[in-house]
């Protein structure tokens, strides 16, 4: 009869089990058995890779971790995928190879061996139980990369980059929303100089797509305004409310503005709704989360009408079959990935100064019409 080892006794009594005890028992052989601790090491690498075959992204992962775990299992996650990840090579697409670098920042995690063994299981617990999602890209280790990535971002972006930072930065928030706006055209114009070169030519461009993560609290706002920025940028986005992402379909360019853009518009509105409860509280207001969530309800759908105003004023009307090609490209990809999705009216903004705040920040120049804002997402 052949002999089981310590780390399949462990795993066996702790993967799938529910409750403390069995990953107490399971914890304390693995404790007892420094010898093991390299296959332990492999069953990792293996469920790890296992999950990037199931459609997983590092980043994806590391989400789940921070949000069901804590900072011990995110630094353990670290090790794995760095790794993992070693014998690809330059099979490691740029966006891969990004989020792997992101995970290795946090360094080690260094403990006893029983709460060490302890945190390695429920890590390894969360892995196993991870469900087959729709891939943005192949999983690492295909084959190698047809071009070596370029060694500077466009410089599109850089500008892009610099101007959010100022929007960031500066306290007046005219002066924000003003370099927003340009930060936009910049891309809307990137977009389409980008689409007229490809218009009858042959390329093999075609859309891709890459997930962001869409963080509680008030997550449903801040899919609207993902969505809105997706929108903007010829892009398709969908939401995924139960792991916390929204995936957004789109050529690579417009992919890379996107999340830019996105990341930059919440550091905004979260400054910019921290200043209207600080006024809130000196006319003797505490601060509540009805306020807070009707603050970025407002934020999202204003903002959704103000990026899709600027973005309409760069095109001219001998461009539009132009970006109709790719749009048409981007829907059908994005239909592929999703056959099923829902389209649902969002609610929650009963706070009538958190809407005003929220909408205010979002465009304090040009006020227009109640919007309605729609989130796409998928069924189930």
């Amino acid at each position: 009869m052949p002999c089981v080892s310590t780390v399949e006794k462990a795993l066996a009594a702790a993967l799938y089990a529910e409750g403390d005890d069995a990953l107490d028992t399971a914890a304390s052989l693995l404790a007892a058995d420094p010898a093991a601790d390299a296959e332990l090491d492999r069953r990792g690498e293996l469920l790890l890779r296992g999950a990037w075959e199931r459609g997983w992204q590092p980043e994806d992962v590391a989400r789940l971790v921070r949000r069901d775990l804590d900072e011990a299992h995110g630094r353990l996650l670290a090790g794995l995928a760095v790794a993992e990840s070693a014998a690809y090579g330059d099979r490691l697409p740029p966006r891969w190879r990004a989020q792997i670098a992101g995970l290795g920042s946090l360094g080690p995690y260094r403990a006893d061996r029983f709460t060490r063994a302890t945190a390695v299981l429920e890590l390894y617990r969360l892995l196993a139980r991870l469900p087959r999602i729709e891939p943005v890209g192949p999983p690492p280790g295909g084959a190698p990369l047809s071009a070596p990535a370029p060694a500077h971002e466009p410089r599109m972006l850089t500008r892009v980059r610099a101007l959010l930072a100022k929007a960031e930065a500066t306290g007046f928030p005219q002066e924000a929303e003003a370099l927003t706006a340009k930060a936009q055209e910049l891309m809307a114009r990137h977009s389409i100089d980008e689409a007229v070169l490809a218009h009858g030519a042959p390329s093999a461009q075609e859309p891709s797509a890459c997930r962001i993560g869409v963080d509680a609290p008030y997550e449903t706002a801040k899919a609207v305004l993902l969505d809105a920025v997706a929108g903007a940028n010829h892009c398709r986005a969908v939401w995924n409310s139960a792991f916390g992402f929204s995936t957004v379909v789109g050529f690579e360019g417009d992919l890379e503005a996107v999340e830019l853009l996105y990341t930059s518009l919440l550091v905004q509105g979260t400054t910019a709704m921290t200043v209207a409860e600080s006024a809130q509280r000196a006319g003797g207001r505490k601060r509540t989360k009805t306020f807070r969530q009707s603050f970025w309800t407002a934020y999202a759908a204003r903002l959704g009408d103000h990026l899709a105003a600027v973005a309409e004023e760069v095109v001219t009307g001998d461009l539009l079959p132009v970006l109709a090609t790719r749009e048409l490209a981007v829907t059908d990809r994005a239909d592929r990935m999703f056959p099923e999705t829902t389209t649902t009216r969002v609610r929650g903004a009963t706070d009538p100064e958190g809407w005003r705040d929220g909408t205010s920040a979002a465009d304090r120049a040009r006020p227009t019409g109640p919007p309605r804002p729609r989130l796409r997402g998928r069924d189930g």
